[in-house]
């Protein structure tokens, strides 16, 4: 029987500022804004249900919900939310989902348009060394949005060594 997944749709994201997470996703990576499920000041959301539905700590609220288009990939859907016993972004050491990653061809430009856009790198490039993912030019390096989310910046021009074990194959933009 066929699988009825098809891959990744999209990520949600929840942040303090949708107009600050708005321009960072546009500058750091040309993301364009494809909708506007909810906007600032609307009435176009019932926040009962929504606290049900996301199961939303109490007295939660939902002040924006925008979609993303990446240049390639799935969508990012920004929330910006504000209530009580709001934490802080997860550590990588975390339980959860813990970073996403953007393939990028060149990353000198990609770093600068991520720092340009108020990111903060953790490291240079590095090469991919887990045996599977080694290759010329394979490299990898993390950094920080401005609201605390970890992305990893990656690349593999080159074939990895797990492709002569396996017909499968990661999915690459």
């Amino acid at each position: 029987m066929p699988s009825t997944v098809r891959g990744i749709d999209h990520i949600g994201i929840t942040v303090p500022d949708i107009e600050q997470a708005t321009l960072f996703f546009e500058r750091a990576f040309d993301a364009r804004v494809l909708y506007h499920s909810v906007t600032p000041n609307s009435d176009n959301i019932d926040h009962d249900a929504q606290e049900h539905t996301l199961r939303l700590f109490p007295g939660t609220r939902i002040r924006a919900i925008r979609m993303l288009a990446m240049p390639h990939g799935p969508g990012v859907e920004l929330f910006e939310m504000h209530g009580p016993e709001q934490g802080h972004p997860a550590r990588a050491s975390d339980f959860g989902l813990q970073h996403f990653a953007v393939y990028v061809d060149d990353f000198s430009k990609a770093i600068s348009s991520f720092t340009a856009a108020g990111g903060e790198m953790f490291t240079e490039p590095k090469p991919l060394t887990f045996p599977d993912e080694r290759g010329e030019g394979n490299a990898f390096c993390y950094g920080q949005t401005p609201w605390g989310s970890i992305v990893e910046l990656i690349s593999w021009p080159s074939p990895m060594p797990y492709e002569k074990k396996t017909a499968l194959r990661r999915w690459k933009p």
